[in-house]
């Protein structure tokens, strides 16, 4: 396959999953209640990809990942600006549920819509090859990237990084790095958990320098 014909593949793909309106006209369960605005950030040179939740009502608005401040908070873990982390070029950003997914009776964000999973996923990173690294943030993006592997909850899953970025990944699959997901509802987890920033972020900002 030709160079040109991989970029045509990959520049549909992400054309249908924006004009995507599953979870409107044929969801799961109940239907998104607004319209659509799927966010996402790829390209066919981005060898570090992040994987999260799904685009809050900030994200929604804005029409770009992370313009929040959980993003700022990540771009902090990762030891980047603005410029480098919005550049598709050089990051891929994957969230499990595309769109905003609303809100629950108490005003948190629901979990992500499963259409996108089902829909979208293998197929997407199917069509990103040259991923070297994917950086999973929360339970959901770990149990797509983890599966079985995950442990049985998230500090569990992400106390045992040094196992999931150790390993061999599969032929053609990226490595995984899980992590906490950097809204401020985990400052406590913060703070009983300080080897986060003690032993694995060096190690994520190593990568994510080595791979942008």
């Amino acid at each position: 396959m030709s160079i040109q014909s991989k970029t045509k593949t990959l520049s549909d793909l992400e054309a249908d999953i924006r004009a995507c309106r599953k979870c409107i006209e044929t969801p799961d369960k109940n239907p998104l209640p607004h319209e659509p605005r799927p966010v996402l950030q790829v390209s066919r040179t981005a060898r570090l990809c992040i994987c999260g939740q799904a685009p809050g009502t900030r994200v929604h608005k804005s029409g770009k990942p992370f313009t929040d401040p959980s993003g700022d908070r990540l771009r902090s873990w990762l030891g980047v600006d603005e410029e480098l982390f919005y550049d598709p070029e050089r990051l891929a950003i994957i969230p499990m549920g595309f769109c905003f997914p609303g809100l629950d009776a108490k005003g948190g964000d629901l979990p992500p819509r499963t259409e996108c999973r089902a829909e979208w996923h293998d197929r997407l990173f199917a069509a990103l090859p040259q991923l070297e690294l994917v950086l999973v943030i929360g339970q959901y993006a770990q149990a797509y990237h983890l599966g079985p592997r995950r442990g049985k909850s998230l500090t569990e899953t992400v106390l045992n990084w040094e196992s999931y970025f150790g390993e061999e990944p599969a032929e053609g699959k990226p490595r995984v790095l899980p992590l906490p997901h950097p809204s401020w509802r985990n400052n406590a987890w913060l703070k009983k958990n300080p080897w986060f920033e003690s032993d694995l972020l060096p190690v994520l900002r190593r990568e994510v320098q080595r791979l942008t």
